[in-house]
């Protein structure tokens, strides 16, 4: 069993114990934390504590965490929109509300069990049992292009072309505010945030190397449409990087304001660009992706308003 500590710091001086775990640990859910402080491998100070407990500063909260127990990933047929398929890769349009892979408290209805059942189980084993055939991620609200390994071999060869920023991912957004330049670049290390470890953050003491190549495709007086074309790609780094410079993805709840006037189920990003060379013909190919209902609705009201 694996034991977790840390100590509470001024931010999150009379916070209840159950909040600031679910902030700190991510990968858990509410409930599966609460759980754990009932069965009592919950402890400040040494002592076992409820879950409604109030924090104070200098609190050492240590929390033991049970060893996974890695559950069966049920293939299931849910429907995909398949934009190029072969031996070797296949590309999807994923949906807005469509985690990628399983995780604690989210084991069904992703993009691997659906593709579990299309592909009949066969997708590259690199990533282990919970990411079959996953060589890159986009988030539960990012729609757009995502490319899948049916073998290991398929998975090796665009590991590597991750590794050496050779992918082209260009994707598009709307972000709050008017640009000064019509194109520019953000270059800022981002690593997990330091108090909400559900966030990111480019002042982070353990960020990674990151760089989001920006263009300017139509303005809207408060509201700007870019094209985002990423040369890394660490976790939520469009998202994190737009809101770094004053611009925040609209309808991101995490990194901008939690109240826009429009009717938005998370943010505005889209993969739509997505170019790479093939794993076995060596032969460049580059898919495109139209952007969705909801997103084409938005750019026609922000053109009627501006």
């Amino acid at each position: 069993m694996e034991k977790l500590v840390f100590t509470v710091d001024e931010d999150n001086e009379n916070q209840r114990i159950d909040k600031y775990l679910v902030a700190m640990l991510p990968e858990f859910t509410r409930s599966h934390i609460q759980s754990n402080i009932k069965d009592g491998l919950v402890t400040v100070d040494e002592n076992v504590v409820k879950a409604n407990f109030r924090l104070s500063q200098g609190d050492i909260v240590a929390v033991q965490v049970p060893e996974p127990v890695t559950p069966d990933i049920v293939a299931e047929e849910i429907p995909l929109n398949i934009i190029y398929e072969d031996n070797d890769i296949i590309v999807i349009s994923k949906p807005k509300n469509m985690v990628v892979h399983p995780a604690p408290g989210n084991y069904s209805g992703t993009l691997v069990n659906a593709l579990m059942h299309h592909c009949k189980g066969e997708l590259s084993g690199i990533n282990g049992v919970m990411r079959p055939g996953i060589v890159h991620r986009i988030d539960k609200d990012t729609t757009g292009l995502i490319v899948i390994c049916k073998n290991d071999i398929a998975h090796q060869s665009l590991a590597n072309q991750l590794k050496e920023h050779s992918i082209n991912r260009v994707y598009h957004t709307v972000v709050l505010g008017n640009f000064k330049h019509d194109s520019g670049i953000v270059d800022a290390p981002i690593g997990r945030h330091h108090i909400n470890r559900k966030k990111m953050s480019t002042r982070s003491r353990s960020g990674r190397d990151a760089m989001t190549h920006y263009e300017v495709v139509e303005r809207f007086g408060n509201y700007t449409y870019l094209a985002c074309r990423l040369e890394t790609g660490r976790t939520h780094q469009i998202r994190v990087h737009m809101a770094s410079i004053g611009h925040p993805i609209l309808g991101d709840e995490l990194y901008g304001p939690s109240k826009q006037p429009f009717k938005l189920d998370g943010q505005t990003l889209h993969a739509k660009v997505l170019g790479l060379v093939h794993p076995t013909t060596k032969e460049y190919l580059e898919f495109e992706d139209e952007l969705p209902d909801y997103f084409v609705e938005l750019i026609e009201k922000l053109r009627y308003n501006k």
